[in-house]
């Protein structure tokens, strides 16, 4: 956690009141009640709880200031175990200045846990391992909404910290709705030394108005005129990298399907791009002029042909 002066944005000679004013502030926009879903300002939110926790507090303020403890209120490690050493205790029963044992000190800090002198602190739960005292930062989750482009081809997006800061997140081609990225030691700051915890990404892929996926492949309906289906022709196809040419082979119909090699998406294990399948949908003159009954009709008659009994309907 950084420092809760910083946090609050108070001088370190603040009042009661400045702090109390500033937490009030911060809390008033922060708060989640305000913010639904914003995991980030969630975060900010709990940080500065936790920073006017620390300085609301006379005692813990001082015990911060002479550098006792850490941001959260939490007590230092290495203080503390100058302290529990240098009243010259034993190991197994060595007591801090303020009369406590050296063991439920650790046990304070590091959660369940009972503290071995020899080895360090043991492993609190859901926490990680910890060494000599060092203690994992916390992880942090972020949402991410990105267009079906973007997922599809990449792209490089900016997201805001629980701290304020901000961060370029890079999203590889092909990633799917609800995958989620990890990011290496951008989550809390560690405690005695401890290292970061990690950022977890979730990616939110918003629904396109032409393109849909399955796995690696693109799906496109794309509609057609009855001459272009009847006598084929060439016609321009969206894809994600851009428009195409594709032939319409004379005599398609409805459901009829072309395949785009290598217009899909990348896989996220490699093998190459997927395929883009277009759909024909063959669609009618809003309003079919006389010419076009006259022939159908005259065409008719010369050319019966039953659809529904060739798919079982009668």
């Amino acid at each position: 956690m950084r420092d809760p002066y910083t946090v609050l944005g108070v001088d370190k000679k603040a009042s009661q009141d400045d702090i109390k004013k500033a937490y009030r502030k911060l809390a008033k926009e922060l708060h989640p009640d305000l913010n639904p879903g914003d995991e980030v300002i969630e975060q900010r939110f709990k940080e500065v709880s936790t920073a006017y926790n620390t300085l609301s507090d006379t005692v813990a303020r001082a015990k911060y200031d002479r550098g006792e403890t850490n941001p959260d209120g939490s007590p230092r490690y290495d203080d503390a175990f100058h302290r529990a050493y240098s009243s010259g205790g034993a190991a197994g029963g060595a007591r801090d200045d303020s009369g406590g044992n050296f063991e439920d000190l650790f046990s304070d800090l590091f959660g369940r846990a009972k503290a071995d002198p020899r080895r360090g602190p043991g492993p609190r739960g859901g926490g990680g391992g910890q060494r000599g005292g060092r203690v994992k930062g916390r992880d942090v989750q972020y949402t991410l909404q990105v267009t079906f482009a973007e997922a599809a081809r990449g792209v490089r997006r900016r997201i805001s910290l629980y701290d304020g800061k901000s961060l370029d997140v890079t999203i590889p081609p092909g990633t799917e709705d609800g995958q989620t990225l990890r990011l290496r030691s951008q989550g809390m700051p560690g405690l005695g030394g401890g290292t970061a915890g990690d950022a977890y990404v979730t990616v939110q892929v918003q629904d396109d108005a032409m393109f849909r996926r399955k796995g690696k492949d693109v799906y496109l309906t794309i509609p057609v005129t009855l001459d272009e289906a009847v006598l084929g022709g060439k016609i321009k196809v969206p894809t994600i990298d851009g428009r195409v040419t594709v032939t319409i082979p004379p005599g398609s119909n409805t459901g009829s399907m072309l395949r785009l090699k290598g217009k899909g998406v990348a896989g996220q294990r490699g093998g190459g791009r997927g395929d883009q399948i277009v759909e024909l949908e063959v669609v009618l003159p809003e309003r079919p002029d006389d010419e076009l009954r006259s022939f159908l009709q005259g065409w008719a008659l010369r050319h019966r042909y039953d659809v529904r009994k060739k798919a079982g309907l009668e």
